[in-house]
Parts: structure tokens; sequence; C-alpha cells
């Protein structure tokens, strides 16, 4: 009989607990929606490049919406960095975006409010928002350029409130306006994050006021151990053993030299743990592709949340199993004043890629082959001839899937450490003074195999006008790899294409004046190939 009450709490307490993690989870989506509904720029609102999440009263993640994975994996080190910063009253707004600070890099924008219950000394959850924003000042329009400090890429904000007892702090919003070239815009997106945080503080206030305090605590506590459980027991059917790897970016935009990112990964299925040690990886560089910590970790947190089940809870409870030894001062923990824009852009999709590969030695028949590795971050400024204002673009492009074990990858999609939407022509067309002339697949870039890469894409964009054209990318020179047999997908090209008909090439990383009727074409990376060619023409003649 006590067996048999036993077994109907433990059931009755799984339901709770599935419950409550839709519940946290729908939260953090309802954010995101409504913060897409009601910011100003295209970046946002099109692309949905934006973040939202859910956290307990000791800053810990709890449920993270289907957002951008290079923000969500990070996002806990900015809570902990506004927390340490500053007492968070009722009504207050915590803002950053110092990379060394638990951000990414400048054009990300953290807020974090804290969530008081009643009778609560101190908060009980906190919500946060994350957006890229198109511009963040600095020296190139769009604020990703080839930049030597970190200084030069735009303001830097250090946890401060924007918003206090619940009033907006307009002295602080200023302050950031002033240092941006569309003010307008960025006040928009501001103002459509704080209201995203908001409504995530009201609704779980309700949730407080209907279950409260205690069981939406226990439930917390128990997502993470949950999630933690469900890690444990990944790595325990894993093969022990230490598993290297390594791969290189292009370069750092600054001098020709590759980029080493190396890394091993011990996997003890008996202790049920995983060491990772990125040691034997280059020395942070001069240019701007440098990634602090919190990068390192997002990238570790999204490879080892992809081994679990899809309705795995994406919590802090995930990592607790893994210990990450990255060297301080390294491209992948970067230290001040090293420039850091394509560290979150660039440089995380290369980790990803090198702790797959390291991956794919341990349990091959479920990794897949490198996907593009790279954002193909484009951004274009000047000022729009249709109205005299100044204006920002900022994009990046997809590319193509690797090949899954089984399955062919998926052409033109953003993967990784990015889940974006590539803008519309229409939407791109109207808020920018451009002219698309072209977007479509990149035939044949997909690297062949028993099951071949996805394909990238082509986009050509004509600027309007006198322009100032930022490119930051990768996989120019490193094509995306292949595994079991399978071939490289197509290595990534840009060219600028003149007045007259004289085509330049150029670089992954530079910036170049565009006059009006010159026009930018990207063909980003096809998806590397997994297993043997001729065995796929073997089972395609049978």
């Amino acid at each position: 009989m006590g067996r048999g009450k036993s077994k109907a709490k433990s059931k009755s307490d799984a339901i709770e607990l599935a419950i409550f993690k839709s519940a946290f989870h729908s939260i953090a989506e309802e954010m995101g929606a409504a913060l897409r509904r009601t910011a100003f720029s295209p970046n946002v609102k099109e692309r949905r490049d934006y973040s939202c999440a859910v956290f307990d009263g000791a800053g810990q993640a709890v449920a993270m919406g289907d957002h951008m994975p290079v923000h969500l994996g990070s996002m806990p080190m900015s809570v902990a960095a506004a927390v340490a910063a500053m007492e968070l009253a009722e009504g207050d707004i915590a803002i950053l975006n110092d990379p060394y600070a638990g951000g990414t890099h400048l054009p990300d924008i953290t807020m974090v409010q804290p969530v008081y219950t009643r009778g609560a000394a101190r908060p009980s959850f906190y919500v946060a928002t994350r957006a890229h924003h198109a511009d963040v000042g600095g020296t190139y329009p769009g604020s990703m350029g080839l930049c030597r400090e970190i200084y030069q890429e735009g303001i830097r904000i250090p946890p401060v409130k924007i918003a206090e007892r619940g009033k907006l702090r307009r002295d602080v919003l200023d302050l950031i306006l002033y240092n941006v070239r569309t003010p307008g815009e960025r006040e928009g997106d501001l103002t459509a994050q704080i209201g995203a945080c908001r409504i995530g503080a009201q609704r779980l206030a309700e949730m407080t006021g209907k279950y409260g305090l205690a069981t939406m605590q226990r439930n917390m506590r128990e997502l993470l151990d949950y999630s933690e459980r469900l890690m444990r027991a990944e790595l325990a059917g894993m093969p022990g053993g230490t598993f290297t790897a390594e791969d290189f970016l292009d370069s750092d935009g600054i001098t020709d030299a590759p980029i080493r990112i190396r890394v091993s990964v011990r996997i003890d299925p008996q202790r049920r743990k995983a060491v990772l040690d990125f040691a034997g990886t280059d020395a942070q560089v001069a240019g701007s592709v440098n990634a602090v910590f919190a990068i390192t970790a997002s990238a570790v947190f999204y490879v080892f949340r992809c081994l679990l089940a899809e309705d795995a809870p994406a919590t802090a409870g995930l990592l607790r199993p893994v210990t990450i030894h990255a060297p301080a001062g390294s491209v992948v923990n970067a230290v001040p004043p090293a420039a850091v824009a394509g560290g979150n852009v660039e440089t995380s999709q290369r980790i990803t890629d090198v702790l797959l590969r390291a991956l794919a030695q341990a349990i091959p028949a479920r990794i897949p082959a490198a996907s593009s590795g790279t954002m193909n971050n484009l951004t274009i400024g000047g000022v729009d001839p249709r109205n005299g204002k100044a204006y920002a673009y900022y994009e990046t492009t997809a590319g193509g899937m690797g090949a899954r074990p089984g399955r062919d990858g998926v052409s033109g999609i953003h993967t990784h450490m990015t889940n974006s939407l590539n803008t519309p022509v229409e939407a791109l067309e109207y808020n920018y003074p451009f002219r698309v002339r072209r977007y479509g697949y990149r035939k044949g870039s997909g690297g062949a195999g028993e099951f071949r890469g996805g394909d990238g894409l082509v986009r050509e964009i004509e600027v309007l006008g006198e322009a100032q054209v930022t490119l930051l990318a990768d996989r120019r020179k490193f094509a995306p790899y292949g595994l079991a047999g399978g071939e490289p997908g197509a290595r990534g090209r840009t060219t600028l294409l003149r007045r007259g008909g004289d085509v330049e090439e150029l670089p992954g990383k530079c910036n170049r004046q565009a006059a009006g009727g010159e026009a930018v074409r990207i063909e980003s990376p096809g998806g590397g190939g997994w297993g043997s060619a001729a065995r796929r023409k073997k089972t395609v003649s049978q």
C-alpha cells in the first residue's frame, strides 16, 4: 500500500513538473513575442535577433525561449553581473552590454528585471531580455567592424539602472542615444525590451499568486535537478576517453594568419562528468574575433543541450556535470581591451564546430558534419537619399547545414549559435535605400557524400546611394569539414560589383566605400557531407 502511494505521488510530481516547465517556457516565449511586435528595427522585428529567459532568485536559468543559442547560454552571466553590481528594487530594470561583465559583444544589449513577491525582502525571480541592436556607435555603422580595441566598437554599458521604481531613467537612455547613429530606432528597440521584461515579471507574479511561492520555487529547483540528471544519464551512456579536435578561423582581419581553436573533451561515464579543456588554442588576437568566456560557455551549453531529447528543459542544471577550462588571454577567453564583435558571431561558430568534431569521435552516429560555420555579417551604413536620415543595416546570411547520419543537410538555413531569419526582400527595400538584385540557393555548394551537405545562399544587394560596407565573415579559407568520408562544403565568397563592370573580391573581414549603383554579393558556404559519396551513388542506383 505504501509503495502504491509513493508511486502515485511520483507520477503526480512528474505531471506537475511538466506543467510548470511548459508554463515557465511560455513566459519566455510571450516575452519574445511582445518584444518582436513592439520593436522598431527590422533586425528584431523580421530577423528575430533577440532572446528572453526566466531565472530563479539565485539567477539560475530555469526557462529559455526558442531564440538565439549564443545569447541564451551566456545570459546568466549578465544576470549575475547585474545582481552583483547593484541592489535591484521592485520596478527596477538593469541594462548592460559589457562583454567583460557577462555580455557577448556590444550590439547585444541585455536588460534584467527582478520579480518580488508579497512580503519578500529580496527578488524571488528574475527575467531578462537581450537584443542585437543594429548600431551602438563606434567606428563603423552597424558596430561590427574591423577594430583593434573594444573602445572602437561602440558604447560600452556597465550594469546601470534604466528604470527605477517603475519609472524610465531618461538620463541613462539619453546617454546611450547620444552615442549611436540611429537614436530613434534604438529607443524603440530599448523600450520594447523594457516592455518585454515587465510582461515576464507580471506573468511570474500571476503564477505565484495562483500556486504560491513555495510551489514555484520547488518546481524551479526540480527543473534544475532534472536537467542535471538528464545530462548525467547522457554522459553515463557515452564511451569514456579523451577526444581531441581542432579547427581554424581564417584570420582576424589584421593579419592573414589562421587562428587555431583546439579542445579536448574528456568523458567519464562512471562519474557521469565531462571536462573540456581549450589548452592549445591560440592567444587573443589584434582583430575583433576574440571571444569572451561567456561565449565559450554558451557554445558548450548549446552543444551539450543538443545531445538531449528535444523536450529536455534548457536550464542551468545542464552544465553542472560539465567543467570548462579556457586559458585566460586566449581567443576563447579574451581579456580587456580586446575587440570582441566577431567573437560572438564567428568564433562562437568555430567553437561549436570544434566541439562537434571532438564528439564525433565518441558518438559518430549522432554528430553532423560541419555547417557553414559563419554568420556572414554584413553591415551597411550611410545617409538614406530618400529622406536624408542616417541609417545602419545589419544582417547575417544563412548557409548550408552539415549533412547528418541518415539525412542530407538543409539548404539556406541559420545553424548552431544563430537562430535568426533572413530579412524579407520587401522589408529590406522598404526600410533601407537598397535594391535586392538576387536572392536564392547557391547550387552545388553542399559537400558531396552518402548524405549531402545543404547548399548556401547567394544574396546581391545594390546600394542606392553612397554607403560604407563592412564585412565580418569566415570560412573563406578553411572549408566546412565533412565527416565519415564526406566532402567539405564550398567556401564562402564575397564580391563588390563596381560601376563600370569591375568585380572586387573582398576578404572575409574588411571595410569598403560603395557608390550608388554598386552592389555586394555574398555567396555563403555550403555544409559538409557525411559518408562516402560512392555509397550514395550505389544507393541511388539500387
